[in-house]
């Protein structure tokens, strides 16, 4: 059995964060093919969703960069590699050292998605936080009700460059903890940061991924660091001309633009679709 695994921002879909028409088609005819795909991503299993339904994504999903595999077929949820909260309570300091808000995501067994924070510090947290409120499937709570027993998947930043790496610079001894950052789309001059623990990763979700579902060959596709680890371990590994250097550098070969449908072109040709 071949599989594609995708990421998502900045791969498979656009500049507006969706799946474009083009796209959509193109798995279509994957679909009719019977070729296998998912996608392994840095989102939550909540945030990608709405953005996945309706495009066949039925084999299990890689979210929060491996810290969750979710099965679609028996809406099953499988959690490794959380933070604790001693962990979580150093990247909690060191965000709130440079007045930034941590955004702490949290998943219990029943798949509800709750997120913990402080109180926002600028005009792009509170628009973030605004979208947590509009979706009805995430709870927000005050920092303080963060319990010993809360199963953490990460936790996010976002605000001025210079002190999400700071915060990056903090907590880089941290030997239990890895960070994914990039230029924010809220505004110029910003900064996303997620961090995890440095055991969870993408590459090590789509091994087990791939002894479960019995993967003969492996194709992966991405654009940012947190992509590497998957790439490592793909047979062939594909990195859209937005990406970053070091994942243009560990592709097997770079093709199109992740807003001028790279991913689908190149699967159409490959396929034959």
């Amino acid at each position: 059995m071949e599989l594609i695994v995708f990421d998502l921002d900045g791969t498979l879909l656009n500049a507006n964060s969706q799946i474009s028409p083009y796209t959509r088609e193109t798995l279509e005819l994957l679909a009719d093919k019977k070729i296998a795909y998912t996608v392994a991503t840095g989102r939550t299993l909540h945030s990608a969703q709405d953005i996945l339904a309706g495009h066949d994504f039925n084999l299990p999903h890689i979210y929060s960069n491996g810290v969750l595999i979710w099965d679609p077929r028996l809406d099953s949820l499988s959690m490794e590699n959380l933070l604790t909260i001693a962990e979580a309570q150093h990247v909690i300091r060191a965000a709130q050292d440079q007045n930034i808000t941590p955004f702490i995501s949290s998943v219990t067994a029943n798949k509800d998605h709750r997120v913990y924070h402080t109180a926002v510090n600028s005009e792009q947290e509170e628009r973030l936080l605004n979208t947590f409120h509009l979706r009805g499937d995430i709870s927000t709570l005050p920092l303080e009700q963060l319990s010993n027993d809360t199963l953490i998947t990460n936790i996010s930043v976002l605000g001025e460059a210079h002190r999400i790496e700071s915060i990056e610079a903090d907590i880089a001894n941290e030997a239990t903890l890895v960070a994914y950052s990039g230029t924010a789309i809220e505004g110029n001059g910003l900064k996303w940061m997620d961090v995890h623990h440095s055991d969870a990763s993408k590459g090590g979700a789509v091994q087990v991924l791939r002894e479960q579902l019995g993967i003969s060959k492996l194709l992966c596709f991405g654009d940012n660091d947190n992509d590497l680890s998957m790439f490592a371990m793909a047979d062939e590994c594909y990195a859209p001309d937005n990406a970053n250097e070091r994942v243009k550098a560990a592709a097997t070969a770079v093709i199109g633009h992740h807003d001028a449908d790279g991913i689908a072109r190149y699967l159409r040709e490959r396929f034959n679709l």
